[in-house]
């Protein structure tokens, strides 16, 4: 496995991103898409993982156009969520795009690559899934359900047109998405054309899934969740 730190263009300027390489020929390709803290050490290395388990991964900076911050846990949230009003989904699906792109020009198609995102992202994995055919997509704990998020309806309205078999996981300790709200995205999501599943962990807060979160780190919830995430995109993008 080996890492790079990569340029893309995009219609607001270029924007970094982490690419993940795995030994051998890839089997696919997966675009990780960052916390609210940005691209952190945590996200690199879910991209490190990934290529691990035979993916190519990416992570693109998606505050690239405020300056790429990387803002530390547990810190004053202010800024993180003035970070995130900066994002709309038309500007974040072409930052996923220009990462498809980078991919697909290093030999893998579009219905071989999957987005997984983790917090924020895991809103943005949800909203690309609907917008873009891709061969999966996983959410980590991604909210917006009831109340939408970057321009986006909420994601319990737009969850029956997700293109792409999807995943969702949850903790139900998480303060900022109710259980209630889960169920009714478990509902809707099952109206979709394509296959969809939630799982929910009783013991798991925000955030459960990050090892460098020692106050929400769920390490048996993360581990499944991560167990659940590669058996589904092998299910889903076959070798």
């Amino acid at each position: 496995m080996s890492r790079e730190t990569v340029t893309l263009s995009t219609a607001d300027g270029p924007m970094q991103a982490a690419v993940a390489h795995p030994a051998d020929r890839p089997r696919g390709g997966v675009v990780v898409v960052q916390e609210a803290f940005g691209l952190t050490d945590h996200i690199v290395d879910v991209c490190d993982r990934f290529a691990t388990a035979g993916w190519r991964a990416i992570a693109p900076a998606l505050f690239h156009r405020v300056g790429s911050p990387v803002f530390p846990y547990g810190g004053d949230f202010t800024a993180v969520r003035q970070a995130m009003q900066t994002l709309n989904s038309l500007d974040i699906l072409e930052d996923v795009d220009a990462s498809m792109a980078l991919l697909a020009d290093e030999g893998t198609a579009v219905d071989r690559i999957a987005v997984v995102g983790f917090c924020m992202g895991g809103s943005v994995a949800t909203i690309a899934a609907v917008h873009r055919p891709l061969g999966a997509a996983v959410s980590f704990y991604g909210g917006g359900l009831a109340e939408g998020r970057f321009g986006e309806a909420p994601l319990i309205e737009i969850a029956p047109r997700l293109q792409a078999p999807w995943l969702g996981l949850f903790g139900d300790r998480d303060q900022g998405i109710p259980v209630e709200q889960v169920e009714a995205l478990r509902s809707a999501a099952r109206e979709a054309a394509v296959p969809t599943q939630v799982v929910r962990y009783p013991d798991a807060e925000h955030g459960f899934h990050c090892d460098a979160r020692p106050a929400v780190y769920n390490a048996a919830a993360a581990e499944d969740a991560w167990a659940r995430t590669l058996t589904w995109l092998d299910a889903h993008i076959p070798t």
